[in-house]
């Protein structure tokens, strides 16, 4: 279902232009407000349960905000489609708005997987909102491929770079057709898909709700990103912003890769086996091989190498290079997904064919879901990523460069998301608004109108701690909270003491002090939930990371 895109009445205008009155399509600051007017009133119903359906009551609404911002001129709008928790206390102190990630990932779905653990975190004192935004769900999709016979050639055309010598060469011509077909099927609505106009949705969700005019916000991964964005266009109106699982802003839109996300993914990475070792062989089948962590990473590594030439048929599947190291990677996001991969290795190591068929069955895409729908994240990372990223590169030759720096920041990750970087290098759809974000942490700070709380975990494989303190650098009076463990976001790992944290900042706006490091009661291969934390049963996904941050794709 594509995206209805209307017109308002004559009587509306937008007022989107930059508050020192510079054209919005390269504005630096943005004005206090989004709009003289409200477009549409939020009136809350009954949720599409096919869509929605949580373990906590939710209602659902529509709300009509303008399709371009940047053109006071024009009248078309679009529906944004949002769900609300309501708090469980009220009357309700008023709204939180939450964006897990991606860049792609739909938001109410996962509110509402969510909704039980996030309510008990910010004190249950909030409404809870989300909304699918632009490039996905039903909100003007960015899909490139129209039908699943093009998007199963996009899929079989993914592969890792480093698998052959000709990877990086066929990925980069990957990027070029990718991208060309992405100009002639989405240039119209694909400039319109951007992290400035989502920032501007967010404060058109504010001025709607009719509360009291200020942002409350929760970000996770890409989350971040925006979160970041829409304090620099806004700095006057942050009542209270998390952002947690921390994504470097400044590489996002200025360099032509993000570089500093796999700054500690080695170290992830060997943790998988550390931690193994530490759990036993009960609770973790690697450790019953009388092997050190450093001895088992470095088996894993030999298997990796050997499946480049000599791939394993196991009944109907082939686990090959691709299969493994997509595994691994999905695994880095933290530890919910370490026991899989153990067991997988396991048995590998020990030849049990059963078990590994077992396995290979269950990474198997479902019969149900068709090649469109498994490529639908995929292309709206591109739209919005590529589209809010400014570097270029004209040619493999001056790609290379950023390649060889992935390859060597990351040995498990840095082929990564080479695809998403080569398309991104040669993307050609301009964006209706380029929002001037600071270009590095050394640039002048941003003064909000109360302090931002950024989370950072010890051991993130994807949004490094270091990117947390250079966040925290773009904005005055900022605070840095480290979750002493591994795993994407605090969300994958159940902590008091984060708890605590994230209640009494959201509940009377309190920043902890500096330096303030939190312990987990979660440790790796063990089964401690949220649950426990809160000494209730909160139902729904209530310890996992699985359905709050998006996994990556591969491009």
């Amino acid at each position: 279902m594509r995206s209805t895109i209307s017109t308002l009445p004559l009587f509306l205008s937008i007022v989107a232009a930059a508050s020192n009155g510079t054209a919005a399509n390269n504005s630096t600051a943005a004005s206090n407000n989004t709009a003289e007017c409200n477009f549409s009133s939020i009136r809350w119903g009954l949720c599409d349960e096919a869509k929605v359906n949580g373990t906590l009551p939710m209602d659902c609404a529509t709300l009509r905000v303008p399709l371009d911002y940047s053109d006071p001129a024009s009248k078309a709008t679009i529906l944004l489609e949002l769900a609300r928790v309501p708090s469980a206390m009220q009357p309700s102190k008023g709204s939180i708005q939450f964006n897990f990630g991606g860049p792609g990932a739909t938001g109410r779905g996962t509110l509402a997987a969510q909704a039980a653990v996030l309510r008990n975190l910010t004190g249950g004192q909030y409404d809870l909102i989300a909304f699918d935004p632009r490039g996905t769900g039903d909100t003007l999709p960015f899909l490139c491929v129209q039908d699943d016979v093009e998007a199963t050639t996009v899929l079989q055309g993914q592969a890792s770079s480093n698998t052959t010598e000709y990877g990086v060469g066929r990925i980069w011509a990957r990027g070029t057709i990718d991208t060309a077909r992405c100009q002639s099927t989405m240039n119209e609505t694909g400039k319109y898909v951007n992290t400035p106009f989502g920032a501007r949705d967010l404060m058109s969700v504010v001025d709607a709700l009719n509360e009291d005019g200020m942002l409350r916000y929760w970000g996770l991964s890409y989350g971040t990103t925006l979160g970041a964005t829409v304090a620099a266009m806004f700095p006057n109106r942050i009542d209270k912003l998390i952002l947690d699982g921390v994504q470097n802003p400044h590489e996002y839109y200025h360099a032509l890769a993000d570089f500093e996300e796999w700054t500690d993914s080695d170290k992830v990475f060997a943790g998988i086996f550390s931690t193994c070792i530490d759990a036993g062989g009960d609770l973790c089948p690697l450790a019953s091989l009388n092997l050190t962590g450093p001895e088992l990473e470095g088996r894993t590594w030999h298997l990796l190498e050997q499946l480049k030439s000599r791939p394993i048929p196991i009944g109907q599947y082939l686990i090959d290079y691709p299969l493994l190291k997509g595994f691994i990677q999905q695994a880095i996001y933290g530890p919910a997904g370490w026991p899989g991969l153990v067991t997988m290795l396991s048995f590998l190591f020990t030849n049990q064919t059963a078990g590994l068929e077992a396995i290979a069955t269950s990474l198997v895409p479902d019969s149900t879901t068709t090649p469109l729908d498994a490529i639908k994240l995929s292309q709206a990372l591109l739209g919005i990523h590529c589209g809010d990223r400014t570097a270029r590169a004209a040619t493999l030759d001056d790609f290379q460069p950023t390649i060889d720096r992935l390859y060597n920041i990351s040995t498990i990750m840095g082929d990564a998301t080479i695809g998403t970087m080569s398309a991104c290098a040669q993307w050609s759809i301009e964006p209706a608004e380029r929002f001037q974000f600071p270009s590095s942490s050394s640039s002048p700070q941003i003064a909000t109108s109360n302090p931002i709380l950024i989370v950072g975990n010890t051991f993130d494989g994807h949004t490094p701690l270091i990117s947390a303190y250079n966040v925290s650098e773009t904005f005055e009076e900022s605070v840095v909270m480290e979750v002493r463990g591994y795993g994407h976001a605090s969300l994958g790992l159940p902590s008091s003491c984060t708890w605590r944290t994230v209640s009494e900042y959201f509940s009377a706006g309190t920043v902890p002090e500096v330096g303030r490091i939190c312990e987990v009661e979660a440790e790796p291969y063990g089964n401690t939930t949220w649950a426990d934390i809160f000494g209730v049963e909160v139902g729904g996904n209530g310890g996992g990371v699985s359905a709050g941050v998006p996994r990556m794709v591969r491009l």
